[in-house]
């Protein structure tokens, strides 16, 4: 190999160091290995920054407004009344589930479906009295599925296309996938179907902590008038720090303080409204100077001006690696963290203590307005709230349907591309007033599509630099010289598969595209079939909860373990790689 394939080589190396450690987002690694290899010379700066250029990048943020204009307005109703209905068992009740999931994935972002189906599924099973973990995750895994059915169905696909599209082959048609990854997504959601209710477990999910606790959750007691804590600073009476027990506001007159800063004093007859576990409360009521107020339950779940929240932390939110207290938690997100649910069980320790990760779920207590704040924004992969959800606005709902049903037809009857379909769809339903400006802004995920854009430069420097073509040489070494084409096929998706599991998805796409194109010209098959495979295998993100979004949104929501995606997940991907393996 030459010096500058070396050099690529040790810094997508080391780039997948970077991302399994979690070191840094996927987006600050692969934008820093992207510099590296500019000033290392392997990279021209037209070749480091095409893929800004590039259509895909700009179709997929085009996208996400698309989707979020169908979540908002309520136009995602109709998939949840066909997905839920009156407790089938058995595989048709999953079905049930997984077909309108997947089928809505086909055409929309996946993030918004799981993102308003999952508080549902959980509502639902709670009703008929069952575990969500028994739902979430073959949720999950069907709107993943579901996405590798059209072009549109998920970024991945968009970046192989714009790929082939920046080797100066035509881009991917709406549909030209659809006979390979319709297969994978039917067999798969037979596979979940008959599966899922005998290797999924039951876990129980963070909020059932509230049925069993609700009464006592919540404790309101009032300052002894001329007592030892009048006039003492909230710190000083030794209220800051109490042991699974959190003061979340103060009622004084007519004034409300909440968040509670340290330095704020206590007068006589104040009321202290408190949060915690139920076994500890009670403790409160043997500090000098408090006593139970007059009308001790404290509001309840259903009052409007506070209500219970569940918030997943995503990989690039600013809380990970760091505790509430050092964040300022309460003052941040006016929100008190009343648990943690972390890897299917609820954190024990002090939680103001606890460093967060990945994944983790948290309980909070919060004003009404607390999931329209935070939702679209980094800091939380899910914001979802105990109750009902929000009454759809049947003219937006209508608007926003018919936008997603203008972009398939255009672009699938091949009227216009994805990208000018895409644009012009998003642009009307923000002058519609379906979404504002600012909601249409925050709905684009900028690291995915900073991830999107950088990730062409590293397939370019993989396929210039020669390192595409001597690793695709190696791949059709092993497969053997005249064996069958499905030999190279089969070690391509399968090394996809297992990159998919450890960096994002698109980032795995990009970087074996290049070694999957090199493969299929050396043993002379067509390098559209190989490069399709990869954007399917780029997707197959079912062994690990961090391997996938949606997967992430789920893990805490169902209070899964970490091991427990292996037992369905692992004969999934086995039947996904042999249907890509085998396809004619």
């Amino acid at each position: 190999m030459t010096l500058e394939a070396w050099i690529t080589l040790v810094v997508v190396g080391g780039t997948f160091v970077v991302m399994v450690r979690g070191a840094a987002t996927p987006a600050v690694a692969i934008l820093g290995a992207v510099v590296v290899l500019l000033g290392t010379g392997v990279l021209e700066a037209e070749q480091a920054f095409a893929g800004f250029a590039n259509p895909a990048p700009i179709t997929v943020a085009a996208l996400y407004v698309l989707a979020r204009a169908v979540e908002s307005s309520g136009a995602l109703t109709l998939v949840e009344q066909l997905a839920l209905g009156d407790g089938q068992r058995g595989a048709a009740g999953g079905l049930r589930l997984l077909v309108p999931a997947a089928a809505a994935s086909a055409f929309l972002n996946n993030t918004p479906i799981v993102a308003m189906l999952a508080p549902s599924v959980v509502r639902w099973s709670q009703r008929h009295g069952r575990p969500p973990s028994r739902l979430l995750m073959p949720l999950s895994f069907a709107v993943i599925l579901g996405g590798v059915v059209t072009t549109i169905g998920t970024s991945t696909n968009l970046v192989v296309s714009g790929l082939l599209e920046g080797r100066g082959e035509a881009p991917l048609g709406l549909f030209e996938i659809t006979p390979v990854g319709l297969p994978v997504a039917v067999l798969g959601l037979v596979v979940i179907a008959l599966l899922a209710p005998r290797l999924v477990p039951d876990r129980k999910p963070p909020s059932s902590r509230l049925d069993a606790d609700q009464r006592d959750f919540v404790v309101r007691m009032r300052v002894i008038p001329g007592g030892p804590l009048e006039g003492c600073t909230v710190e000083d009476a030794g209220l800051r720090h109490l042991e699974g027990v959190f003061l979340v506001e103060i009622e004084r007159s007519d004034e409300l303080i909440a968040p509670v800063a340290p330095g704020v004093a206590l007068h006589g007859d104040d009321e202290l409204i408190f949060v915690g576990r139920a076994r500890e409360v009670v403790d409160l009521g043997r500090i000098a100077g408090l006593a139970r107020a007059a009308d001790a339950p404290a509001r309840a779940l259903t009052d409007p001006e506070h209500v219970f929240v569940e918030a997943v932390i995503g990989a690039v939110s600013p809380l990970v690696g760091r505790t509430p207290r050092e964040i300022g938690f309460r003052s941040r997100y006016q929100a008190a963290v009343v648990g943690i649910h972390r890897a299917g069980q609820p954190v024990a320790s002090k939680l103001g203590e606890v460093r967060l990760q990945l994944g983790d779920v948290l309980l909070l207590l919060a004003d009404a307005d607390f999931a329209a704040r935070w939702t679209d924004r980094p800091d939380f992969l899910l914001v979802t709230r105990a109750g009902g959800t929000p009454q759809p606005v049947a003219r937006k709902a209508v608007l926003a349907g018919a936008a997603v049903v203008a972009v398939v037809v255009v672009a699938g009857a091949g009227w216009a591309p994805i990208l000018h379909a895409s644009l012009l769809a998003a642009l009307v339903l923000v002058a519609a007033r379906v979404l504002s400006v600012e909601e249409a802004r925050r709905s684009i995920d900028m690291d995915v599509i900073l991830v999107i854009a950088a990730s062409f430069a590293l397939g370019a420097a993989i396929e210039t630099s020669g390192l595409a073509a001597g690793i695709g040489h190696a791949i059709v070494g092993v497969a053997g010289d005249g064996a069958d084409p499905r030999l190279a096929l089969l070690a391509v998706v399968v090394a996809t598969v297992i990159l998919t599991e450890f960096i994002s998805n698109n980032a795995s796409a990009a970087l074996m595209f290049p070694i999957a194109t090199a493969a299929a010209v050396e043993i002379g098959a067509d390098p559209r079939d190989f490069a399709i495979a990869v954007a399917v295998a780029a997707s197959a993100s079912f062994l690990t909860p961090i391997g996938y979004q949606t997967n992430t949104m789920v893990y805490g929501l169902g209070g899964y373990r970490f091991s427990d995606y292996w037992r369905l997940g692992a004969p999934l991907t086995a039947v996904v790689v042999a249907t890509l393996v085998l396809l004619p």
